[in-house]
């Protein structure tokens, strides 16, 4: 009587890496698949929508990498959108936008927009700028294990989540450029620092490049109490300087 032979040991299965999610809210069909199948070619998932609501209920069940988000859908103002998905935690927004003038660029960014595309657009330009934020977005992640937290004049600043918590205990997430920022002017308060020094801190990233001064001056408007002088400061001709004092732990 032949016996089976005994059963071979399976090796390790592999680790498990999961491409990241990118949701797409855009009204427009065509947009959506061009934009869905050139992620995809480049090893993203994505997850399409057509409408605001959708995208907000999804995102309340799962938080995406990354968010590409058009600006004029049928339910809901883009910018109102932007502000919803950053009240739910720091993910990185790309806003695409038939709107060209500046000042709509403008306005995008001080919503907390982290970059603009204009239409029409090379959907390679596209898949450019979600890894440069996705880049950007995780930097701590990849060099710095340890939770690293920053308090100033009652505020508290979390670089890991993007985490800011007002002295009144009020808490709001800043945008990936805006954390940028921030962690540079509190890891040298009281120091001029240059649009040179920030940019280099921010890693050369485009993105940062055309809209530091948005995002100061979102700062500057955030980090402002009632009744108390602003904590960052314009020395002009030079640069910018946080007038706190700064205490890390972690």
């Amino acid at each position: 009587m032949n016996h089976p032979a005994p059963p071979r040991h399976a090796p390790p299965p592999e680790p498990i890496t999961r491409d990241p999610l990118v949701f797409i809210v855009e009204d427009e069909a065509e947009i959506r698949a061009l934009l869905a199948d050139t992620l995809g070619a480049y090893r993203f998932r994505s997850a399409s929508f057509a409408t605001a609501d959708a995208a907000l209920a999804a995102i309340g069940l799962e938080t995406p990498a990354a968010v590409i988000l058009d600006l004029g859908l049928p339910d809901m103002d883009g910018l109102e959108v932007i502000n919803r998905i950053r009240a739910t935690g720091p993910v990185p927004i790309l806003v695409l936008s038939a709107r060209a003038h500046a000042s709509d660029r403008i306005m995008g960014l001080e919503f907390g927009a982290d970059d603009y595309v204009v239409k029409p657009f090379d959907p390679r330009e596209i898949v450019a700028r979600v890894r440069s934020l996705l880049r950007r977005a995780a930097p701590a992640a990849e060099s710095e294990p340890r939770r690293e937290v920053a308090r100033f004049s009652g505020w508290t600043f979390e670089p890991d989540s993007h985490r800011l918590v007002a002295p009144h205990g009020e808490e709001s997430f800043l945008s990936t450029g805006e954390a940028t920022l921030l962690a540079a002017l509190l890891r040298a308060p009281k120091r001029v620092l240059s649009r040179d020094h920030l940019l280099e801190h921010g890693g050369r990233d485009d993105t940062l490049d055309r809209a530091i001064d948005v995002r100061i001056s979102r700062l500057r408007k955030k980090l402002t109490s009632e009744g108390e002088p602003s904590l960052i400061r314009t020395v002009y001709g030079s640069g910018y300087m946080l007038t706190s004092a700064v205490e890390w732990t972690g």
